[in-house]
């Protein structure tokens, strides 16, 4: 009966095999995730209970076969529990995070499958196994290995409950800063308390106000309307009002503070990584990445750090000095943003609202289109008849210039209820090429755009343009991924490599040559002037020093966290401040806490490995020289880049990549020299 109801556990009779939003309903889900344990258990069991003698194909090629149903299903449930969330998805979410870790273990700690591929691995060398099949091999060995398979038996049950708890702690800390996130709102009535505010944001917090039957203007802590506020709005007691609502997430004491999780998450990551022989959870993750120990991390953090500190403590006393002609005496926290606007624009005689009417929304999504299209061959054809999780939601067929079909884009730009802050990539199906044929992804791209209003359409700042091409640099490692094995498809790389491909494509935001293809007034069409260009690249350095310690002070945070497994976290706070004594370059804020909204360590994936921002800072510095030294759309270079970085997944190891493209080994100084912290 659940195999007729239920859409999911039917196959996809839509265009392109997308997903069918429309006919599922939350009560699916968790029958359908069951059913597909179910599915996914018997292939494991064709492969273990095989009677001839494991083969790659039999068992290597076979396993990475095994549960792809199940990986359609929770990608679908878990993407919308990030962008369309709902209570009862909530409480689903907690039901089955247990269900997957089960099976989870059940797999890795299966000691007939773990048998069979232990003896292919030992037996590798007489395979003749091309280089893709060489490393899912490897990445299947270290995956059991990795995750308790040499165990015994009550170190893997032991094992089983740590993975269990840590699957709803981490479900219950997103979910307490999407509350927090939900629960505040700034109600002003009076418009001149929003004296320095552009018309546009003010007209968004007028409507967002009306939509909630109130007078006046509303303010919430979603990135569209704070940091604006924090930016513009001229009266301090109100900046400090948002500041601290927005520091203070899950800090609070009451039913939503993840001070406890925080502690359990720690310890529990701490444990396990002790349980499978290694020295600290960031020993465990590390060794998969291409930073290879804590040591390596703190050495390179600390290198950075004494490049930038000097840069850090230059531009904090001019801005502390610029913000003293207005009688502040000493800069906060909340003063940061608002004194770094206008002292940028009184050195540029510019800022985000002179830019903004060139990057109407749309013109800048059909320019990342047209680089695509220079640089890759894709074309972008909206389609209308592929289903959606969200009227607001937009889809793409992507093609090359043969008409070859390469990929389903979704684009969801603007913050609703429901929705956590942010801007991630993410996939609803990855490629793989299975029986001949090559599946194709369907890449999705999640934003927290401000939205059109009655007087404009959606108009980007300038960080929002940056954080628009950094997503779609995921999305093109995504869709033009072309490997045999999903787990080595697209952005299934090394942690420390994977914001490559999005931080490098940045850096096409900065260029006349891209600018000039998409940045026209929404008003009169005129282009950008060459004038704005230079000073957005003037601009880009602009602070630097302390953009650069802020970074390195949440990779530090990362570290302490994880890389000593001895460690007593009594009060969370402390904890923070003590490892923030290098970086701290304000006074603290005692009603905030960094670590109870740190998502990203404590709920996503970059536990250990948030230092890769700045380390794949330095791979994109050194591999966008590379462009430039060629011509930012050369197209031999484009089309290697292509072949190398983006098609090849993690199919190779991510150094011989690098190498593969530039022929060099990656320098920090283009980096350092781009940041403006060396000559």
């Amino acid at each position: 009966m659940i195999e007729r109801s239920n859409p999911l556990l039917l196959p996809f009779e839509t265009l392109y095999d997308t997903a069918p939003f429309s006919s599922i309903k939350s009560n699916h889900f968790k029958p359908a995730i069951e059913e597909c344990i179910k599915i996914a258990q018997r292939e494991i069991d064709t492969i273990t209970n095989n009677t001839e003698n494991p083969t790659f194909e039999n068992t290597i090629e076979a396993l990475d076969f095994s549960g792809s149903l199940l990986e359609v299903v929770t990608s679908i449930f878990f993407n919308l529990n990030t962008a369309e969330t709902t209570e009862e998805i909530q409480v689903l979410a907690k039901e089955i995070a247990p269900l997957l870790s089960n099976y989870s273990n059940d797999v890795l700690l299966n000691t007939t499958l773990f048998s069979r591929i232990k003896k292919i691995y030992h037996h590798k060398k007489d395979l003749n196994l091309n280089d893709e099949q060489n490393m899912l091999l490897e990445r299947t060995y270290k995956k059991f290995t990795r995750n308790g398979a040499n165990l015994d038996d009550e170190s893997k049950t032991n094992l089983r409950e740590i993975d269990q708890k840590l699957a709803v702690l981490k479900l219950n800390f997103g979910e307490n800063v999407l509350a927090e996130t939900n629960n505040f709102e700034l109600h002003i009535t009076n418009v001149e308390d929003l004296e320095g505010l552009p018309t546009i944001n003010k007209k968004a917090a007028q409507e967002l106000a009306k939509s909630k039957g109130k007078e006046g203007f509303v303010f919430t802590l979603d990135f569209p309307s704070y940091i604006p506020f924090i930016t513009y709005v001229k009266k301090r007691e109100l900046r400090q009002i948002m500041a601290i609502a927005y520091g203070s997430k899950a800090f609070k004491g009451n039913e939503y503070n993840n001070q406890e999780n925080i502690k359990k998450i720690v310890e529990l990551r701490h444990k396990r990584a002790k349980l499978l022989g290694y020295d600290s959870h960031a020993h465990y993750v590390l060794e998969e990445r291409m930073a290879k120990t804590p040591t390596d991390v703190n050495i390179f953090l600390n290198d950075l750090l004494k490049k930038a500190l000097p840069a850090a403590l230059k531009e904090l006393e001019q801005l502390q000095q610029f913000a003293k002609k207005d009688g502040i005496e000493t800069l906060e926290k909340w003063d940061v943003a608002f004194y770094s606007e206008k002292l940028k624009m009184t050195r540029f005689n510019f800022d985000d609202e002179i830019l903004k009417p060139y990057f109407k929304l749309e013109n800048v999504v059909n320019g990342v289109f047209k680089i695509c299209d220079i640089l890759f061959d894709l074309k972008f054809e909206e389609s209308f008849e592929i289903d959606k999780y969200h009227p607001e939601i937009r889809t793409y067929k992507v093609t090359d210039k043969q008409d070859n079909f390469i990929a389903i884009l979704y684009t969801d730009f603007h913050p609703r209820k429901g929705k956590r802050n942010g801007a991630w990539m993410t996939s609803f199906k990855n490629q793989f090429i299975k029986n001949g044929k090559n599946s194709r992804p369907h890449i999705s791209i999640v934003c927290n755009f401000s939205r059109a209003t009655e007087d404009s359409p959606s108009l980007l700042t300038f960080n929002e343009v940056k954080t628009l091409f950094h997503e779609f640099g995921h999305a093109l490692h995504g869709m033009l991924a072309n490997t045999t094995y999903r787990s080595l498809s697209g952005t299934n790389v090394f942690w420390d490599f994977v914001e490559l491909p999005s931080q490098l494509f940045e850096n096409w935001c900065y260029e006349k040559e891209s600018l000039k293809l998409f940045a026209f007034h929404y008003l009169t069409n005129e282009p950008i002037s060459d004038e704005l260009i230079q000073k957005i690249k003037e601009s880009r350095i602009y602070l630097e020093g302390l953009a650069t310690v802020r970074q390195l002070s949440f990779g530090k945070l990362d570290m302490a966290y994880h890389a000593n497994a001895a460690v007593k976290i009594d009060d969370v706070k402390d904890f923070e401040l003590a490892a923030f004594e290098n970086t701290q370059l304000f006074s603290d804020i005692k009603e905030n806490c960094v670590s109870t909204s740190f998502s990203h360590i404590f709920q996503g994936g970059y536990s250990s490995g948030y230092y890769s921002y700045k380390w794949a800072e330095v791979l994109d510095a050194d591999a966008f020289e590379y462009f430039k030294l060629n011509g930012i759309f050369n197209k031999e270079i484009s089309t290697k880049y292509k072949n190398t970085i983006l098609s090849k997944g993690g199919t190779i190891p991510p150094m011989d990549l690098f190498f593969q493209f530039t022929g060099k080994k990656p320098s920090i100084n283009p980096l350092l020299k781009r940041a403006n912290l060396i000559n």
